[in-house]
């Protein structure tokens, strides 16, 4: 990619000044090689403080295909879970688990529940959201509609937390983090609050550093199926470039090309295992993309997208939010930064 590096750095550059970014780190790459990387504007505006290579994002959302998803198929890969089996065998409590809502229909967000709960406006513990989260019905027969859940990736967490015998964080660890090298990346991180990109400002005039920003999971004490992972570039661009390969270590090949895959086709949208797939509604490629591309993002203003088939992977991990809740601007630079790649 000879002129792209500066079509990219160009498109950073444009967004931070516009003031809608206040900064961001992104990796592309081809399998195994990163083709470029970049670091622009500042990881905290309000005290001043510049991005660094190693900076650590909150993913929010990305958490979904990173943690959640990959330790579900890492279970699936190793024959202690079933995707097609019924989730209630792994959580008996969760009536949005019943009548016949499966581990896959969870992933693909066709288990009929809805796309998000405030349980924190009234739920005064993570034990109390946990038993509210157990109470919600599907509002559709499942496998029958596409609908973007959080609380189904919340019972997904839970429903790892049951098959591996320990908590969410610590599946996510053993079994995908740790043997990946990802050593940055994980739930509730520590250091201090220089390693970490701000993300929205509080009340008080500082911003959530270092603590995760949804709401919901920092009632669960950080540590959730739906956000609260925390990660560098680096780290990703190493998950990436793993995921494209074929490795068979964590998960197997064979199952990650098959979460790439749409599995919901007729159903309004289209899904694989956690990922977006191309013409999906919270697809961010464009239509420039090959077919057999995946995307995920993060609402604190992250994104990974890649490509079994080619091996691209482009990663881009900003603080969008730190500006503020509107995305417009970090949504055209998604738009434009997955357009350039390609060109």
């Amino acid at each position: 990619m000879p002129d792209r590096p500066d079509r990219i750095g160009a498109l950073l550059d444009e967004a931070v000044g516009a003031g809608g970014v206040p900064g961001a780190v992104a990796a592309v790459g081809r399998g195994p090689v990163t083709l470029g990387r970049w670091v622009v504007g500042q990881a905290d505006a309000i005290a001043g403080r510049p991005m660094r290579p190693d900076t650590v994002f909150d993913l929010a959302s990305l958490t979904k295909v990173v943690a959640t998803t990959t330790v579900t198929l890492a279970l699936a890969g190793r024959g202690e879970l079933d995707l097609g089996e019924p989730a209630a065998g792994y959580l008996p409590d969760a009536v949005g688990c019943r009548d016949g809502v499966t581990v896959a229909h969870l992933l693909t967000h066709t288990a009929g529940l809805p796309g998000s709960r405030r349980f924190y406006r009234w739920c005064r513990s993570g034990a109390e959201l946990l038993r509210d989260l157990h109470r919600i019905t599907p509002g559709q027969p499942p496998g029958s509609r596409v609908a973007y859940s959080d609380p189904g990736f919340i019972l997904l967490g839970e429903i790892v937390a049951a098959v591996a015998g320990e908590p969410l964080d610590a599946a996510v660890r053993r079994l995908v983090t740790g043997p990946l090298g990802m050593t940055a990346t994980r739930f509730r991180p520590n250091g201090p609050a220089e390693r970490f990109a701000a993300t929205e400002r509080r009340g008080d005039g500082t911003a959530w550093t270092g603590i995760v920003h949804d709401e919901n999971a920092r009632l669960l004490g950080g540590v959730a199926g739906h956000a609260g992972l925390f990660a560098s570039t680096d780290d990703l661009a190493r998950f990436a470039a793993w995921w494209v390969s074929g490795d068979d270590a964590v998960v197997p090949a064979a199952l990650r090309r098959a979460a790439a895959s749409c599995q919901t086709g007729g159903l309004g949208g289209r899904r694989g295992y956690g990922w977006a797939c191309c013409g999906d509604a919270f697809d961010i490629l464009g239509g420039r993309w090959p077919p057999t591309a995946v995307s995920h993002t993060g609402f604190t203003g992250t994104s990974l997208a890649l490509d079994p088939a080619s091996g691209l992977w482009v990663v881009l991990l900003t603080n969008a939010v730190h500006a503020g809740r509107d995305a417009t601007a970090v949504q055209a630079l998604r738009r434009a930064v997955h357009e350039a790649v390609t060109v």
